[in-house]
């Protein structure tokens, strides 16, 4: 069974930096792209960052030049640096994991359960 744990969300002042951690545990057989997204209240759930298993890595234009996305492959971990943060980047952030099976083929996405971020003006 696949579990992604999320870590280090919390509550920061604007301007102030977070760094995000999403472990993998589990027997997942090749990841293609690890990632986050957040939703924020009243909101739809939107993409932050992605980063593919060759390192090609993906941002929202809202967090470009803010946030940093990086993986760890041995360790099936993604990080989420987010620095310059603002109170439009309050919500909860979710891990995402996009894998093949053994027949090649796309499974279902992983999420985390999300972990909460809150920005103070």
């Amino acid at each position: 069974q696949v579990q992604l744990v999320e870590s280090g969300g919390g509550l920061v002042q604007t301007g102030g930096s977070l760094r995000l951690s999403c472990a993998a545990s589990g027997i997942i057989f090749s990841i293609n792209e690890m990632g986050w997204y957040r939703q924020a209240p009243g909101k739809q759930r939107e993409l932050v960052a992605t980063i593919t298993s060759s390192g090609i890595t993906k941002y929202a234009d809202s967090v470009k030049g803010r946030f940093t996305i990086s993986r760890d492959s041995a360790e099936n971990t993604v990080f989420l640096q987010m620095n310059s943060l603002e109170p439009e980047d309050t919500a909860v952030y979710y891990c995402n994991v996009k894998s093949r099976g053994r027949s090649g083929f796309p499974v279902p996405d992983y999420w985390g359960r999300g972990t909460r971020v809150t920005v103070s003006s």
